[in-house]
């Protein structure tokens, strides 16, 4: 197994399935971002240097992955990774660099994944169909498939559960870059909405109470009940904690222990096979910009801050609302059917979780997502010591 030097998730992350808190050392980013943001009231700071508008920034961020090629983008169709495909594309063009090579993945029974409408129409928008590489799966991404079993005989466990997800970008990539749109959802889009009208209050408190009144599930009903109990109010105060204003959300995302580590995994992967990760929407500088021209704006939403960023170079297409995939369906198929079926109850930690209840949960299909992390802690337990990759690698084209 190979050994990367990066926080992992801990016994009460993977058995929760949520990863809560701040990680320490990202305080002196979270200062420098808070000293960027204006304050909420007063006269804006004044600061030594020009700090460039947020669409300049990032167009600075892609350009070191553009300067390492082959420069590939994990392309979804998604809002996030199309506007970094597009920024690439149009930096390239600029520099006289070579285009961006979009990959894609299809996936076979999953069609809340499906997104190969928005693939089509914003790759012909950016005239790059010629460099686009499109990857099929089919049983190919289960949690305990042939990719995942790759990562995990090779680095053990890491957040998030879906990090197997970029492997064969990954390895296509060896030797250039990676681009990515990760960060998407928490800096442009985050979890505060703006209250709205009072009609629209009123018909959230009764819709809460009524939620109360019928007795929602446990959503968490393999664990401890006094791990259970702590994690809910845990929860409760993180979803609260997010600031209104954009520079302090901007910062409190980029300071939480589930980004931090996102972005730590997939530079590390990416870096033991040679390539250079780049999350341009995570960059420092894109941060700073944010937070120094936007600072003051009171939970935006990511149409409203697309809207404002964009210019009359980026594609209207890039940047229109459109519905968000899941890929549920694609992590959970018929392997880790047929593996939490056959659990024997060992591999997790029972001061945390109760393996007669997690037998229950796993019992019912679909099972809950929030397991991933389990299903990867008791397959690595169940592997003996030194086991290689137990299927072969999987084909990509190239």
């Amino acid at each position: 197994m190979t050994d990367l030097s990066l926080a992992r998730p801990t016994a009460q992350d993977v058995a929760c399935g949520i990863v809560l808190g701040q990680d320490p050392a990202a305080g002196p980013l979270t200062a420098r971002l808070s000293a960027a943001g204006p304050p909420a009231a007063g006269p804006p700071v004044v600061r030594p240097g020009p700090v460039p508008a947020p669409l300049v920034a990032l167009e600075q961020a892609v350009l070191p992955a553009l300067c390492r090629p082959p420069c590939l983008v994990s392309f979804s169709g998604g809002v996030d990774s199309a506007l970094v495909l597009a920024i690439a594309a149009r930096v390239a063009r600029r520099e006289g660099l070579p285009d961006p090579v979009p990959v894609t993945w299809r996936f076979t029974d999953a069609p809340r994944a499906q997104e190969s409408d928005w693939q089509d129409r914003v790759i012909a928008e950016l005239g790059l169909g010629r460099h686009w590489r499109i990857l099929s799966a089919g049983e190919d991404l289960d949690l305990v498939g042939p990719v995942a079993a790759r990562l995990l005989d090779r680095y053990g466990q890491l957040h998030p559960p879906n990090r197997h997800l970029h492997l064969p970008i990954i390895e296509l990539a060896r030797g250039g870059a990676l681009l990515t749109g990760v960060g998407g959802d928490q800096i442009l889009a985050g979890w505060r909405r703006r209250p709205g009208s009072l009609r629209a209050r009123l018909s959230r408190l009764r819709h809460s109470v009524g939620r109360r009144a019928a007795r929602e599930p446990d959503p968490f009903p393999w664990l401890r009940p006094r791990v259970a109990r702590e994690l809910r109010r845990r929860f409760r105060a993180e979803q609260r904690a997010e600031p209104h204003r954009l520079a302090g959300r901007v910062a409190w995302h980029l300071g939480r222990r589930d980004l931090t580590m996102t972005r730590a995994s997939l530079t590390a992967v990416a870096a033991d096979h040679d390539v250079l990760a780049v999350t341009p929407l995570l960059d420092e500088g894109f941060a700073v910009a944010l937070a120094t021209h936007r600072g003051r704006w009171r939970s935006p939403s990511r149409r409203e801050l697309l809207a404002d960023l964009a210019d009359a170079d980026l594609p209207p297409l890039v940047v229109a609302p459109r519905r968000k995939a899941t890929f549920d369906e694609v992590f959970f198929r018929a392997g880790t059917r047929e593996f939490v079926h056959g659990w024997d109850g060992t591999g997790v930690d029972e001061t945390l979780v109760d393996p007669a209840a997690l037998r229950r949960e796993w019992t019912a299909w679909p099972v809950c997502p929030r397991t991933a992390a389990l299903v990867h802690q008791v397959w690595l337990a169940s592997r003996p010591a030194g086991t290689g990759p137990a299927q072969p690698i999987m084909e990509v084209p190239r």
